[in-house]
């Protein structure tokens, strides 16, 4: 068995496709198709000496490959020229029911050449991913970026495991040196790669029907015990043998797509613990025949199907028995590696010990769930450690040691099928949520099965909308975030593109569309056309979820980021920012909210997301107008918006800025700033400069403000421990959310993380009272967000605050309220004579239950003349003499601290001849 390195899962685009397949999706096997790629030959750990790409015309008649071409392009992207971003013209036929293999370049590594190509390309493939697209044209074809799954000209398009430019829907999981990515045998294409191919040994096939395993010959079947089929390492050590085994049926599935079911042989005990007693019996023609408990015998080959173990049952090679046996699920915790897994593969289990949901991101695609043993989820590495430190490579350990998937013992895909959307999604029903976090509590025996590169529980049959599931998951929504304490609140809010402006509106022609056809979000409508809701109903959806967010946040203070620049659309810059608030203070039922104006210098070509400010009227007001970064490093990110506030009616000692971020994106970078393997994403440079400006600008801000406080918020893109985040830290800022501890802000892949941060400089820092971090958001299923509208027979939508976005808001409260100190002031002398005596000023400033720190500055006519630090609340100023006799004042002003407000006081004396 192919051991699992990780959790293979690739979020896919926010909105729904057309439930419409493409012109080029073939459901049915009518055209030719991409069948299987593989970049690894020759390299480290590879077989073959060669790449490949391998068509297969599924249909019962020749097809003509005049006038086509195969191209090739990095996971990178750009434009097919030649080498490693090639063109390859094409020319013969591939004859009925056949496959087509084109050889590419060779590797310096390698034992075994490829069967006899049937073309020779020069195209040098990435092992671990890459473009492959079957055109329909001769010469070079450039493509989008993003999904491309209507393009005319593409017969056929695989993005293969670390493409992130170009792809069907979602690329494949990542491909390596010893495995390929490859389709089914029947030529199956919706236009989704990952749902199309799955990850094995390469298995190159020629037109005339080489280069496949070779059927072993004849043979009457051998008796095997199902320990025996499944030896002890991770395949069998029997692999083809015709054999006969019998067993109890544990699991069945006629239905779903597995064509197949669970056999193990009977009783509870384990002869030999590194054997499992459990395999899969693939069956499409007698898997209805059988029921849970059948005692059977079964003869076929023995087959490894993408790791798996099976038996390909022979037809009529199925018989029940009539001797009566009986299994008893094995009560084992989840096993920390692979061969311990290996060992129960196919087995019933009861599992012991604590699981939690870590992933729910495909629950409304392929109806499962991600968990992990344990009672905490699975974490991003680079938001708990350093990139490439010990405590990474732990977390990386983590993962591979504690997740496992809940499956639904099917391979439906509930969200791009049509007959599929109008079946009841299993698990989630519209009173059961499966958060990310919530304890789950087995109810029923599961398989345990490998299959589409990761170990799976399976229910032991189908799992239907409509039945109980095999679990329980605890319910941990709460009414509002944490109380934060502080006489001010500060939240920070990610609102998932809202845009005033519909694609309607934008005359946009691309969108994703509900189960019944109608536009639901905008898919593309060119480089700068709006990126939310199809028209206004969806708007209104989008917008009451994200309004009953806000209204429950419970803070003074917003900033928002993800919201139309309208200045984009030919409107006023805050239109957008206008429809927001009117829409919160109807909710209120009174004008309690009110946005900060743009400035009046912008800087030019923004991107159409900007952030933005909001606050309450009655209990915050602006200082000063708002200013814009306006710097190269945020040339493809949004520029950083700062604004200074202070409680209403609030002394000036009160204030304090916020500057609200948006950094680049991890999704795609410039060359040299790509995707460099650490975990840190794409554009990890961008980011780091992103920081480096950002430091500088708040120190500048905050003097020319004149303010202490400084927080600095929003989604930075960046993980707790990665690069930018550390040019913060550097620069004396803390990371509240990381000092809370226990909280994520967004899911990823399976892993939670906070991209979302607020931090604070020391002065903001000594008068936090608290963070939280309200999870409803990342941790709810994609199920419940309005671009997920009517897309099932269950519609999951509400008007509630959960999953009003894909990133949690972040609240912060701080106290704002400091000590008014009192100040003494005495002229040491009791007569100053002119030109002679210099004056003595001695200064005690107190204050309740505390001993005054800081520093005190005296000014003569005006200007300051000495500045002196307290000593115990204590200090003095020796003076300059006086010229002439007369009445004499100076002004003494106490500088104020993090806990004690500045005061000026004066003191007058005489000057005597």
């Amino acid at each position: 068995m192919i051991a699992a390195t990780g959790l293979g899962l690739v979020a896919a685009p926010l909105g729904l496709v057309s439930s419409a397949l493409s012109a080029h999706a073939s459901p049915d096997g009518t055209k030719v198709v991409i069948s299987e790629v593989y970049g690894g030959g020759g390299n480290s750990g590879a077989t073959l000496k060669s790449d490949f790409i391998e068509l297969y015309n599924p249909t019962e008649t020749a097809i003509s490959l005049s006038g086509k071409s195969v191209q090739y392009r990095s996971s990178a992207g750009g434009a097919p020229t030649s080498g490693s971003r090639g063109v390859f013209e094409l020319t013969g036929s591939i004859p009925a029911e056949s496959h087509w293999l084109i050889k590419a370049a060779d590797g310096a590594g390698g034992t075994t050449d490829l069967p006899t190509a049937d073309a020779t390309s020069d195209f040098t493939m990435s092992g671990s991913g890459g473009q492959v697209y079957l055109a329909n044209q001769a010469g070079a074809l450039t493509l989008a970026e993003g999904s491309v799954v209507d393009n005319q000209a593409v017969i056929d398009l695989v993005g293969y495991g670390t493409s992130t430019k170009t792809f069907e829907t979602t690329p494949t999981a990542t491909t390596s040196n010893t495995t390929s990515a490859a389709r089914d045998s029947t030529g199956t294409d919706i236009d989704d790669n990952k749902a199309d191919f799955t990850l094995g040994a390469p298995d190159p096939e020629n037109s005339g029907g080489g280069g496949g395993p070779e059927e072993p010959p004849p043979a009457d079947p051998v008796d095997r015990t199902i320990p025996e089929i499944q030896g002890s390492g991770d395949a069998s050590p029997i692999v083809d043998t015709l054999v006969t085994t019998t067993g109890v049926v544990t699991a069945a599935y006629p239905t779903g797509g597995f064509d197949g079911f669970y056999l193990q042989t009977p009783g509870s005990g384990d002869a030999d613990p590194a054997t499992s007693d459990g395999v899969f019996v693939y069956s499409p023609s007698e898997t209805d025949e059988v029921e849970i408990g059948d005692n059977v015998s079964v003869t076929g080959p023995v087959k490894e199907f993408f790791g798996l173990t099976q038996v390909a049952a022979r037809t009529d090679g199925v018989d029940v028995q009539t001797e009566v046996g009986a299994v008893k699920a094995a009560a084992v915790a989840y096993p920390d590696n692979d061969a311990d897994r290996e060992s129960l593969e196919g087995m019933l289990l009861d599992p012991q010990g604590d699981y939690t949901v870590t992933d729910n991101y495909s629950l409304n695609h392929y109806a499962e769930i991600g968990l992990a043993s344990g009672t905490t989820t699975l974490r991003q590495p680079t938001d708990i450690a350093r990139p490439g430190s010990a405590g990474y490579q732990a977390a990386l350990e983590d993962i591979d040691a504690r997740a496992v998937t809940l499956d639904d013992g099917a391979s439906a895909d509930f969200l791009r099928n049509e007959a599929n959307q109008d079946i009841a999604l299993p698990y989630l029903t519209s009173d059961r949520q499966i958060r990310v976090g919530a304890p789950v509590t087995f109810t029923e025996d599961v398989i345990l099965d490998y299959r589409f590169g990761a170990w799976k529980f399976q229910p032991t049959d189908q799992l239907m909308g409509d039945e109980p599931a095999p679990a329980m998951f605890e319910d941990t929504r709460t009414a509002a975030p944490e109380a934060v304490g502080g006489d001010v609140q500060v939240g920070t809010f990610n609102v998932l593109n809202y845009f005033s402006t519909t694609g309607v509106d934008a005359n946009c022609t691309s969108f994703y569309y509900d189960r019944d056809d109608n536009p639901i979000t905008v898919n593309r409508c060119g480089e700068a056309g709006p990126r939310g809701a199809a028209d206004d109903e969806n708007l209104g959806r989008q917008q009451v979820k994200i309004v009953k967010a806000i209204n429950a946040l419970g803070v003074d203070v917003v900033s928002l980021e993800e919201i139309e620049n309208s200045a984009a659309f030919g409107q006023p810059r805050d239109a957008a920012l206008a429809h927001l608030v009117a829409a919160l203070n109807e909710d209120i039922g009174r004008q309690v909210w009110e946005f900060v104006p743009s400035p009046a210098t912008v800087p030019e070509n923004e991107d159409v997301i900007r952030t933005a400010y909001i606050h309450k009227k009655s209990t915050i007001e602006t200082v000063g107008p708002s200013e814009i970064l306006d710097d190269p490093a945020f040339v493809n990110a949004r520029q950083p918006l700062a604004q200074v506030f202070k409680p209403a009616d609030g002394a000036e000692h009160q204030s304090f800025a916020v500057i609200a971020n948006h950094f680049k994106s991890k999704g795609s970078g410039e060359p040299g700033d790509g995707d460099q393997g650490d975990g840190q994403g794409a554009s990890n440079k961008a980011r780091v400069a992103q920081a480096h400006a950002l430091a500088g600008f708040a120190d500048d801000f905050k003097e020319s403000a004149g303010t202490e406080k400084v927080f600095l918020v929003g989604d930075f893109n960046s993980y707790t421990e990665e690069d930018p985040m550390h040019v913060l830290y550097d620069a004396g800022y803390t990371n509240l959310v990381k000092e809370d501890g226990d909280k994520s802000t967004y899911l990823f892949g399976g892993l939670v993380g906070s991209l979302d941060h607020v931090l604070a400089n020391e002065a903001a820092n000594e008068d936090v009272t608290g963070v939280d971090v309200w999870n409803i958001n990342s941790v709810e299923p994609i199920a419940l967000e309005y671009s997920r509208f009517n897309y099932n027979a269950t519609n999951f939508y509400d008007q509630s605050p959960f999953r009003s976005s894909d990133h949690d808001p972040v609240v912060v409260g701080f106290t704002d309220a400091k000590v008014t100190p009192d100040m003494e002031l005495s002229v040491k002398d009791r007569e100053i004579q002119a030109r002679k005596t210099k004056p003595v000023i001695e200064v005690s400033v107190t204050a309740p239950d505390q001993t005054v720190t800081g520093w005190v500055a005296i000014r003569r006519d005006g200007d300051v003349v000495d500045v002196n630090e307290l000593r115990r609340g204590e200090t003095s100023f020796r003076l300059e003499r006086y010229d002439a006799p007369g009445e004499q004042t100076v002004e003494v002003e106490y500088l104020g601290s993090s806990k004690v407000a500045r005061l000026t006081e004066s003191i007058t004396f005489r000057v005597v001849a």
